[in-house]
C-alpha cells in the first residue's frame, strides 16, 4: 500500500507540473505544445538520471525510485497528450509540424534518458 501512495503522490505532483508547463509554455499563436515537449525531454532526462543513479550507486530505495520515476516521471511525461496533439496537426493538414514534432521528441527524448545515465557515470 505504501508503494502505491508513493506512485499515487508522485504522479499526481509530476502531472501538476506538466499542466503549469503547458499552460506557460504551449504556444496559443503558433500551436506548438511547447509545454508537452519541455515535459516529455525533461521527464526523459529526469528518469535516465534517477535509473542510472540507482543502478550505479545502488543508494536510492525502491520507493524513492518508485515516487520518482514510476510516480513523478510517470504523471509528468505524457504520451497520450504528445498523440492527440499530433492527432491535431494531422487533421488540420500541418504535416510538416508532425513530422518535426514528432521526429524531435523520439529523438531528443531518446538522447535525453541516455543522457542523463551519462551524467551519473
Amino acid at each position: 500500500m505504501k508503494q502505491f501512495l508513493l506512485v499515487f503522490i508522485g504522479g499526481g505532483l509530476g502531472s501538476a507540473l506538466r499542466y503549469l508547463m503547458g499552460i506557460y509554455l504551449n504556444s496559443q499563436k503558433t500551436g506548438i505544445p511547447f509545454g508537452t515537449f519541455a515535459a516529455n525531454i525533461l521527464g526523459s532526462l529526469i528518469i535516465g538520471i534517477v535509473l542510472g543513479y540507482s543502478l550505479k550507486n545502488n543508494l536510492l530505495s525502491n520507493n524513492t525510485t518508485l515516487f520518482i520515476a514510476t510516480g513523478f516521471c510517470g504523471g509528468f511525461t505524457t504520451f497520450s497528450s504528445f498523440a492527440y496533439e499530433n492527432h491535431l496537426f494531422l487533421k488540420n493538414g500541418d504535416f510538416m509540424s508532425f513530422a518535426s514534432y514528432t521526429v524531435a521528441s523520439f529523438v531528443i527524448g531518446f538522447a535525453s534518458v541516455f543522457i542523463g545515465i551519462w551524467i551519473v557515470k
